[in-house]
């Protein structure tokens, strides 16, 4: 049976959004000297300072040693600072820097551009539709993944971190 509604071409519609998003963030933040998996990392830690790197990893969909590759770029370019826990030594919490958040502002703006570009022509109620729309594909594909399931699907979807556009609109 044929498949007349378009939705057959939703995975690439949602994965090409992404891929232009982040590519048009990577070239406007590159003067920042960040890459848009830097920034959603360091959107998350601006936004809960003292975080454990498994943490981190959790938050942000990947594996730990990416965390632990992508943090050691981080602190060589001064955005982050790692510490011992002080409940658990074994364990090193991550820090923004001062420059990073001094820069943090300034980032966020570029991202809240591009979010705008990528949503002009678009009605205000057309836009909350299509977040609408995107958060119930995120509840509804969550609901299927074994780590999600044990804290339930709404619990990890409001938690996720959009690409390059995280926090641009609060």
């Amino acid at each position: 049976m044929k498949n007349t509604d378009g939705t057959e071409r939703l995975g690439f519609l949602i994965h090409d959004a992404a891929r232009l998003l982040r590519k048009r963030f990577e070239v406007r933040a590159a003067g920042y000297g960040l890459s848009a998996a830097q920034w959603r990392l360091l959107f998350r830690l601006v936004k809960e300072e003292g975080m454990a790197q498994a943490r981190l990893a959790e938050l942000l969909e990947i594996e730990p040693i990416s965390v632990s590759r992508l943090l050691d770029r981080m602190e060589e370019g001064g955005w982050i600072e790692r510490r011992p826990s002080p409940s658990d030594r074994r364990v090193r919490v991550v820090y923004p820097t001062g420059k990073a958040r001094t820069t943090f502002g300034a980032v966020k703006e570029v991202a809240g551009t591009i979010y705008q570009e990528a949503l002009d022509g678009m009605s205000s109620a057309e836009r909350s539709a299509l977040l609408r729309g995107l958060e119930t594909i995120l509840a509804n594909l969550a609901e299927g993944e074994p780590a999600r399931c044990e804290q339930g699907p709404a619990a990890k979807v409001d938690e996720r971190v959009p690409e390059a556009v995280e926090g641009t609109n609060g």
